[in-house]
């Protein structure tokens, strides 16, 4: 069984993948970096000269691949949970874990990130941030079958979470 770790951006998924897979004996696979190393280019590029549409097709088959192996600790990216499709991909063998975090917590831990182009171009970041998780907000909850606050917690705390989770 894998564990599936979705979420907004800052909300841990990479650090507590790494740190969960390490401790099961795992293997933590980033779908965002699967996806960079397929297209040779940076997310970015791909949605600068293809669109995010293309972008989310590339997420989308990168879901199905990983929802058919096993002992993954899968780090989503933020937006798996807009394409419908990804779910049952990802819910075919694996655990969806929802790891939460306000928009002033996301806003101090990714305010200087480059890693992803502006969602909603024109908006402050904050304001982004705030648009971007309301609207994604009941996506994540009619998808996770389990929830962790991130707000308040450290690392190995969300880490020691998700293992119980996961075993329960």
């Amino acid at each position: 069984m894998n564990i599936v770790l979705i979420g907004y951006r800052g909300t841990g998924k990479s650090a507590v993948g790494r740190q969960v897979a390490e401790r099961l004996g795992m293997t933590c696979v980033s779908m965002d970096a699967r996806i960079v190393e397929r297209a040779g280019i940076s997310i970015p590029a791909i949605v600068q000269q293809h669109g995010w549409s293309k972008f989310r097709d590339m997420e989308t088959a990168v879901a199905r691949e990983l929802g058919q192996q096993d002992h993954l600790v899968i780090d989503t990216g933020g937006g798996v949970i807009e394409r419908p499709e990804n779910i049952p991909a990802l819910r075919a063998n694996g655990l969806v874990i929802w790891l939460k975090a306000s928009v002033a917590v996301i806003v101090q831990r990714i305010q200087f990130g480059t890693e992803r182009p502006a969602l909603t171009p024109g908006k402050s970041f904050t304001q982004e941030v705030g648009e971007v998780l309301t609207r994604r907000l009941p996506l994540y909850q009619a998808v996770a079958q389990r929830e962790i606050d991130t707000d308040r917690l450290t690392l190995d705390q969300v880490a020691e979470a998700v293992i119980t989770a996961y075993r329960l």
